[in-house]
């Protein structure tokens, strides 16, 4: 540890000494050698290296003739090149350091060094060989975090060196060929990093630098893998009801996921529609009540883990419906015999219970009356309650055990005559007449009603 700061203020104090160093003038192309010139020795620790910089220490100069220290260099790497060059120029003689910040790590250079008077130069020192250190390790020890939803951690050791200023993260996948840099954290204690953002159930490849605060960026660390969480298992059995009245069932099978949260069920009036997330739910059946009959939804479950991941959900689409309505009756006669209209249908569904006739009477231009009658066992109605020189029109439903009302009958109208060819059309003797709706509902389901045997009902209940 002191070692290491000694050589951090002996290089903090040579950088200060090279800005001294002056490129002009610089040293004659056919110069006149003194040899009576001192000649430039360095002292016992007069070099210091680093990993991009080389400092020079040599004993201080009396000689009052001296004026300018001219050093030399040469870049052993380059092979095509095998002499000494020129490279700075020192103006004063009293300066004993000077300090090399443009090498490059881990490569071999020479220097040597020459004074120079105002009208001749000295013998070339001897020439010193240095090799700058190695580029900085990375950290020694990191460590990458499974499992994560959507996300990768990575920790590390931070590093020993009070150099170091930054931590780059660099990153890639199997499929990719490049490291890409993707963050860059400040401060040498910092430890970990969380990459946000990342795909499911997929293979992310980590490494970290240092950077120092001179610029020098370090090997990189060791390699480490992360694969994020995958995506719950997707729901693949699924059933919805078409056959209830007002309401859709929807039950599917029960997710295994250990961090298990909850279900999202999604509804859609098409196949390939836009599908609406309708309720979150802890059991596997919910209950669609729907205000339409023989409406028709699609269905979708997906399943949701305790880290908001959600299955898919595309593949597994279910169509449920709610009861239809009953087929509506055909009518098939609407007699005007006398003072009374007599109307038959077919019964076209075995769902229907009873049924109910929709009469509208119209006087004149502008006056309707409307009234419904029900409930009607058979498949005949006869109208008693008739008017001369009337419009009557007459509609038909059925009606079933849920009490989902069917379309309407075709529509028939009937016309009534003038009073007195009402009053001339033969009697017959048939059933009377459905009591109106509104009749209907007064009575009681424990009352009985005793008619006389000619008046006896045969649509009664």
């Amino acid at each position: 540890m002191k070692l290491s700061t000694l050589s951090i203020l002996c290089t903090a104090s040579l950088l200060l000494l090279s800005g001294c160093v002056s490129p002009s003038p610089k040293p004659e192309a056919k110069a006149v050698i003194d040899p009576s010139l001192p000649v430039i020795t360095l002292t016992k620790n007069g070099i210091i290296r680093d990993m991009k910089t080389a400092a020079f220490e040599w004993q201080s100069i009396s000689d009052p003739r001296v004026s300018t220290i001219y050093v030399y260099k040469r870049d052993l790497s380059d092979k095509d090149d095998t002499k000494l060059h020129y490279f700075a120029t020192i103006n004063n003689r009293f300066q004993t350091h000077f300090v090399d910040t443009s090498d490059k790590p881990d490569t071999r250079y020479r220097y040597a060094f020459k004074v120079a008077s105002s009208d001749a130069e000295g013998k070339l020192s001897q020439v010193y060989t240095v090799n700058t250190l190695p580029v900085l390790q990375s950290v020694a020890w990191i460590h990458s975090i499974q499992g994560l939803p959507r996300m990768a951690k990575i920790i590390w050791r931070p590093h020993q060196s009070e150099r170091v200023e930054k931590y780059i993260i660099e990153r890639k996948t199997y499929d990719s060929q490049k490291w890409e840099e993707i963050a860059t954290l400040e401060g040498r204690l910092n430890a970990e990093y969380i990459d946000m953002g990342l795909d499911d159930n997929h293979v992310y490849l980590y490494r970290v630098r240092v950077e120092t605060f001179d610029d020098i960026i370090s090997t990189p660390s060791e390699m480490v893998k992360v694969v994020t969480k995958a995506l719950p298992q997707s729901i693949t059995q699924i059933s919805a009801t078409k056959n209830l009245p007002k309401k859709i069932d929807i039950t599917w099978n029960k997710s295994d996921a250990k961090d298990f949260a909850r279900y999202y069920l999604y509804r859609s009036e098409r196949s390939d529609g836009e599908y609406e997330l309708i309720a979150k739910l802890y059991n596997n059946k919910f209950e669609d009540k729907v205000d339409e009959d023989g409406k028709s939804y699609f269905y979708r479950v997906s399943v949701v883990d305790k880290d908001g991941l959600e299955s898919k959900n595309e593949k597994h689409t279910v169509m449920g419906m709610t009861l239809s309505k009953p087929l509506a009756p055909s009518v098939v006669e609407a007699l005007l015999t006398g003072n009374k209209v007599r109307l038959s249908w077919n019964e076209n569904d075995k769902r229907v219970k009873y049924y109910k006739v929709e009469r509208k009477h119209k006087e004149g231009w502008f006056k309707e009356d409307v009234k419904n009658y029900a409930p009607l066992k058979k498949n005949v109605f006869v109208d008693r309650d008739i008017k001369p020189n009337s419009t009557y029109t007459y509609r038909v439903y059925a009606v079933d055990a849920n009490g989902i009302v069917s379309k309407p009958s075709t529509e028939v109208k009937v016309v009534t005559p003038e009073s007195d060819a009402m009053l001339a059309a033969p009697k017959e003797q048939t059933p009377l007449q459905e009591a109106p709706l509104e009749e209907v509902k007064k009575s009681t389901q424990t009352q009985e009603t005793i008619s006389p045997v000619e008046d006896l009902d045969i649509n009664e209940n």
